[in-house]
């Protein structure tokens, strides 16, 4: 493989990437013109199509998709071992993509970034807040954050938080219409607020455990939505039951302005763990982020 290839190879990542020669050509900083016709050679010179062109479109064809599941990993480890040369420098700098959920992020993730990144001031952190499933190597994260510690064989888990409660809770204004469920059956007669799950599109079924019982309740309420900040808004005023994560209500519950429910039915769990590939080359960045995250009980 020569440098022309890899620059061949390059651009035609970069317009999968982007689904369009306009904006590719723009993020590589060339024109559309040459940008297609580095994307031609390549096809020529492998003697198969790579992109399915349109007025309105581009995509990968069967053989594109073939080639972008062995470059994106191969490339990805290319980066990091690049990365890894940072070493060399006097300081540790360079960029962490992490994908996280927007309760790790404000819990967990914020309270250590803000003296960390004040401590390196050449390292920069970009987290992309998404309550789904993320492929870290295919969407090029350096790590990702996710509840418990179950994880593809390839990849390490560092534990980054303490164990976590949920909590089911109302308004005080809510229970001056509606008895106090002492079950989870009980539920069923309630106003609960579901949450859509962004990544399967489905209601959460609340889980919740008392010693040896496991019970999924599929709960029925007026009103949905996909956030968890605005299920415990909605709670506050009196819409229904939420079920969210504790430390996200602990205050109010504190103030009076929720009451908690069925709170020996929610036991601790495995909190928030940070995950990346096994075979990463980690640079000192990395490796000092991870430290800094690390839960220390």
């Amino acid at each position: 493989m020569d440098r022309d290839d890899l620059v061949d190879l390059n651009a035609f990542m970069a317009v999968a990437a982007e689904r369009s020669f306009t904006r590719a050509a723009a993020k590589l900083g060339t024109s559309q013109s040459a940008l297609s016709h580095t994307v031609r050679r390549l096809e020529t010179r492998l003697g198969v199509r790579l992109l399915t062109r349109t007025t309105r479109s581009v995509a990968p064809t069967a053989a594109g998709e073939r080639l972008l599941a062995t470059l994106t990993p191969a490339l990805g480890m290319i980066d990091a071992e690049l990365a890894s040369l940072s070493d060399l420098r006097d300081k540790p700098r360079g960029m962490i993509r992490i994908t996280t959920s927007e309760h790790a992020a404000e819990t967990v993730l914020l309270p250590v970034l803000a003296p960390f990144l004040a401590e390196y001031p050449d390292i920069q952190v970009e987290l992309s807040i998404d309550s789904g499933l993320t492929d870290i190597v295919t969407d090029q994260f350096d790590a990702g954050v996710r509840l418990g510690e179950a994880l593809a064989k390839d990849m390490v888990a560092a534990r980054i938080g303490p164990d976590l409660r949920m909590a089911v809770v109302g308004s005080p204004s809510y229970f001056d219409q509606h008895p106090i469920p002492k079950t989870p059956q009980d539920l069923a007669q309630h106003n609960c607020i579901n949450l859509r799950l962004r990544s399967a599109g489905g209601m959460y079924a609340w889980e919740l455990e008392q010693g040896d019982r496991e019970v999924r309740v599929r709960v029925e309420g007026q009103m949905s939505c996909n956030n968890t900040a605005t299920i415990v808004r909605a709670a506050l005023r009196g819409v229904g039951l939420g079920f969210v994560m504790e430390t996200s209500v602990a205050e109010h519950i504190r103030q009076g302005k929720l009451t908690r429910v069925l709170e020996d039915w929610c036991p601790p769990f495995a909190g928030y763990h940070l995950y990346y590939p096994s075979r990463r080359q980690s640079s000192a960045a990395f490796i000092l982020l991870v430290d800094a995250l690390r839960h220390r009980s």
